[in-house]
């Protein structure tokens, strides 16, 4: 593969890069039979240079499954600058996700693609000890890494931190006895919510820069949502209060 290139593969996400920044594709490569005029004449509209691989041969592009045909090389993904998210007016703030350790590519890909379809949502992770954002994590998200902004920090403390000192508050998404419901509280703006590792949770290092401590209200039995799920039902209520 050519230098700081990656591939996208699945036609959501490349045809979610030739609407919204094509001339970050520098090659789609096509199997023999693919027919989609929707993506074909974006391709040909922005002259980007094609080839047709019969299926084997696509495989060798990108060796995995679910291609659905087609495959693109594109510019290496690039990381949005944290002190520019803060820098924003008061009115265009938006509100800050941090992933504290978050390992998963299924789960970063979910949660970007949330962030991007409710709008108005930043996310911060960390340099070390999580999942940076990959080809996987491209394909999961499924073309919503062109409309939501992803920052890299060397420390999540830091930059909560930096985000409070901006007059954001701090709320940490929990599973615990002094957690105040998520349909009871009124959200303060503007506003960054911290989720926690898979398996461990938040930080202490973490944790303790928290303003407010939420959790989802469950009747059923007491077991814990999936972290991607959960900053889907986040996200909703923080889109329907900032309203």
């Amino acid at each position: 593969m050519a230098k700081n290139t990656m591939v996208l593969y699945g036609r959501n996400s490349v045809f979610e890069r030739l609407k919204a920044n094509p001339k970050s594709i520098r090659k789609v490569f096509l199997e023999e039979n693919f027919q989609v005029p929707y993506i074909e004449e974006l391709i040909k509209k922005n002259n980007i240079p094609v080839e047709r691989l019969s299926a084997k041969d696509l495989v060798r592009v990108k060796p995995t499954k679910d291609l659905q045909g087609i495959t693109a090389r594109v510019e290496d993904f690039k990381y949005s600058s944290f002190e520019e998210l803060l820098e924003r007016p008061q009115d265009q703030r938006l509100t800050l996700i941090f992933l504290d350790r978050i390992s998963d590519p299924q789960n970063l890909g979910v949660i970007i693609r949330t962030a991007a379809c409710f709008g108005e949502f930043a996310l911060i992770i960390p340099k070390f000890q999580a999942c940076a954002v990959t080809e996987a994590v491209l394909h999961v998200a499924s073309g919503g890494e062109n409309y939501v902004a992803v920052c890299m920090v060397s420390n999540i403390s830091n930059a909560i931190i930096a985000a409070k000192k901006q007059g954001y508050w701090i709320m940490g998404a929990l599973v615990s006895d002094d957690a105040k419901s998520l349909n009871k509280v009124s959200l303060p703006f503007p506003l960054a919510v911290v989720f926690g590792s898979e398996g461990e949770g938040i930080r202490y290092g973490v944790k303790k820069h928290l303003d407010l401590e939420v959790q989802i209200p469950m009747k059923g039995a007491r077991l814990s949502f999936n972290v991607a799920m959960a900053g889907a039902i986040f996200c909703y209520e923080i889109a329907r209060q900032k309203i």
